[in-house]
């Protein structure tokens, strides 16, 4: 399905958005820390009702999210953003995992943690992969599942191998295994981080405050190494077979009704590499292909892509 750009008449309906900076780090917007797998993640809330987590990828961080999870708020959902395992100071993962099992598996601890006897998930990127690995190993935690901008399935691994072009855009997933990935990226104020965001979401530009804020996180001691071992671990399979056998598990089919969202201009994931990922979802899947986004579609064209998780979740 291509969607269509939103109409004038949409877009004066919506209530005005607003960027993260706009946001007190008081107010409506909670903060607070909730243990859960052997770790104290942080995360910014909002709003009550139906519980909704908003995982964020890489380069980015849950404060991406406030403007998200501030419009779910008011629609009537309890909006949770948290930091991915090592995206904090302490937040080290315990078992030295940042495969997608082990943040499926925060996933899952998290939704017990907070109380819920399930959750919408809403995942970008990194947060995308953790979204499908904690509804592939418990289905019946995740009421609904909303996946941006990576695919699900093995055409994606594929693709690593055999897809000149998508190895082109993933070229900063083979540097990020040198040990020169640490001080490249803290050059210049991160301007490794810039190209990624200027290559990935073409003539998106964020916002002077949000850069810092951004940088700020990076800049943690050892959340850049963390952040990193994401894609070190990648490509390596666990030696031990009881986790390859959970491993399996987490990157089976998933049961649970789906919504995926991708930009056309997506310069680090081809969309084209969604194609076919339906037959990974057993309990149906909406694909839904945006017209002139980029990687961070969620942040260029909020209010279009909210209408489309909104309509799925009402659905």
């Amino acid at each position: 399905m291509i969607a269509s750009a939103p109409s004038a008449e949409q877009r004066r309906a919506d209530v005005p958005w607003r960027s993260p900076e706009s946001y007190p780090a008081t107010g409506h917007i909670r903060k607070r820390a909730v243990r859960a797998n052997g770790l104290d993640f942080p995360v910014l809330e909002a709003g009550n009702g139906p519980l909704v987590l908003c995982l964020h990828g890489f380069p980015d961080h849950a404060q991406n999210w406030i403007p998200f999870i501030d419009r779910l708020a008011r629609e009537g959902y309890w909006a949770v953003a948290p930091a991915l395992r090592g995206y904090w100071v302490g937040g080290a993962a315990p078992d030295g995992s940042y495969r997608a099992l082990a943040t499926g598996q925060d996933v899952l601890a998290l939704i017990e943690s907070l109380g819920a006897e399930h959750a919408v998930l809403v995942g970008h990127d990194l947060g995308a992969r953790a979204a499908y690995a904690a509804a592939s190993l418990d289905a019946t935690r995740v009421r609904k599942l909303v996946g941006l901008a990576v695919p699900y399935g093995k055409g994606l691994t594929t693709a690593f191998v055999a897809d000149g072009d998508q190895q082109r855009r993933s070229w900063y997933m083979f540097f990020f295994q040198t040990r020169l990935a640490e001080m490249a990226i803290q050059l210049n104020d991160f301007a490794f981080l810039d190209r990624l965001w200027r290559e990935w979401s073409p003539g998106y530009v964020l916002a002077a405050s949000d850069r810092s804020a951004l940088n700020e996180t990076f800049g943690q001691p050892g959340v850049l190494t963390q952040a990193l071992a994401y894609y070190r671990q990648l490509f390596t399979p666990p030696s031990d077979p009881a986790v390859q056998a959970l491993e399996a598990l987490a990157s089976g089919p998933i049961a649970v009704p789906s919504l995926y969202l991708h930009g056309t201009e997506d310069g680090c994931m081809s969309a084209q590499l969604s194609e076919g990922m339906e037959t990974m979802f057993t309990h149906g899947l909406e694909r839904v292909v945006m017209p002139g986004l980029g990687h961070f579609l969620h942040l260029e064209q909020p209010d279009a892509v909210l209408r489309h998780v909104l309509r799925f979740l009402r659905s």
